[in-house]
């Protein structure tokens, strides 16, 4: 078929003003808009009708993991076709699916190492655990996605692995910032720092995220708190935070605008139990942040060990955490380290992870339109 004038529709739901899959949505249908196709947005009511401006929006009633799966092949879908199906939610079937959630099994067999063995038992019995495992195995084990795009080699592992999915139908494209969006001068950086209320001798530990037990806050607490240095712990992101009070950390809520809290920052701290490709990290090296994070995170993949940070066998190795932060508390190390951080972080700029996804999607529909040709001759 023609990949002129397609109807691209894209599936997320759920809504966050400062989410990284919303803002991320946004500037893929963006690009597939100047390509001269046309969008339609799936998604739940909360998604504000005038924060999509690229076509179509269609809220679905339903807000379970479960329910809106349903919705959305039963009555959305038929009211609203679309020449291909790109779903950032784990539904019951689609053109392309972007795993940018990781893997859900993979996730609760990694906690298991992080919790009690009542904790375990209890979760058995969670019906959104339980709900969202039965959507990835549609998806993944059954073959409801036609293509996968993962955003880590690891996440393409782990599908390969716990769902025996054809690798050669696994695309794997890595996460992009705005990289221009994270560029800042002396005069930012003081001021930041002023308003949060830091001394000239003091070191700002940052840690962005929602989903603070998998993130792994409270290891990255109990470092701060170990460490010998002269540091404070900065927490932006959703979470409740009378689990983890400390004197060392200030937390900030949701914050929309991240760029001065990097550049008030020295280096950045994400020792997560389980992360597909954290964004932030990402951010947090575009702004010549050193990173700490662990080898369960996706992101990893593209750092080097003690280059651009250190990367940490597990999220609980407090002592592996406490030795790192040292190092990168040194000033005239960080200097040192901060022309190769910038020029890794270049190297993902949003527009090369857009100009790799459009051709995924104008490639699937070009084969659903196949699909559906031979079911006709049929």
């Amino acid at each position: 078929m023609s990949n002129a004038n397609l109807t691209i529709g894209f599936a997320r739901r759920g809504y966050s003003a400062s989410g990284g899959a919303e803002a991320y949505l946004k500037r893929l249908a963006r690009g597939v808009v100047e390509l001269g196709h046309t969008t339609v947005l799936f998604t739940t009511s909360d998604w504000p009708t005038g924060d999509w401006t690229f076509g179509e929006i269609k809220h679905l009633r339903s807000r379970s993991p479960l329910g809106f799966a349903h919705e959305l092949e039963e009555e959305a879908l038929r009211k609203a076709p679309c020449d291909v199906l790109m779903s950032l939610e784990r539904v019951h079937s689609c053109d392309v699916y972007r795993a940018g959630d990781g893997v859900h099994r993979a996730w609760l067999e990694r906690r298991k190492g992080f919790e009690t063995p009542l904790d375990q038992f209890l979760r058995r019995f969670n019906r959104k655990h339980n709900d969202i495992v039965l959507l990835e195995k549609a998806l993944l084990d059954d073959r409801g996605a036609e293509r996968v795009i993962a955003n880590s080699k690891m996440v393409k592992d782990e599908i390969v692995d716990l769902y025996n999915y054809r690798p050669d139908r696994i695309d794997v494209v890595r996460n992009g910032v705005p990289l221009d969006q994270f560029r800042f001068d002396a005069e930012v950086r003081d001021k930041a720092r002023t308003k949060l209320g830091l001394g000239a001798d003091e070191q700002a530990i940052l840690f962005v995220g929602s989903g603070w037990e998998r993130k792994g806050l409270r290891f990255a607490i109990e470092a701060v708190e170990s460490s010998h240095r002269k540091v404070r712990l900065f927490v932006a992101g959703r979470g409740s935070q009378d689990r983890y009070q400390s004197k060392c950390a200030q937390f900030l809520g949701e914050v929309l605008d991240l760029l001065p809290i990097y550049a008030a920052a020295d280096l950045f701290l994400l020792p997560t139990i389980y992360d597909p490709f954290s964004n932030a990290c990402l951010e947090a090296l575009a702004c010549g942040l050193p990173v700490i994070t662990t080898r369960a995170n996706g992101f990893s993949e593209i750092m080097e060990d003690k280059i651009h940070g250190s990367i940490i066998d597990r999220a609980d190795d407090v002592p592996a955490l406490r030795k790192a932060l040292d190092v990168w508390c040194d000033p005239t190390w960080r200097s040192a380290a901060r022309s190769s951080i910038l020029k890794r972080a270049s190297q993902f700029d949003i527009s090369k992870n857009i100009a790799q996804t459009i051709p995924i999607l104008l490639q699937a529909a070009t084969d659903a339109a196949s699909r559906s040709g031979n079911m006709r001759k049929t």
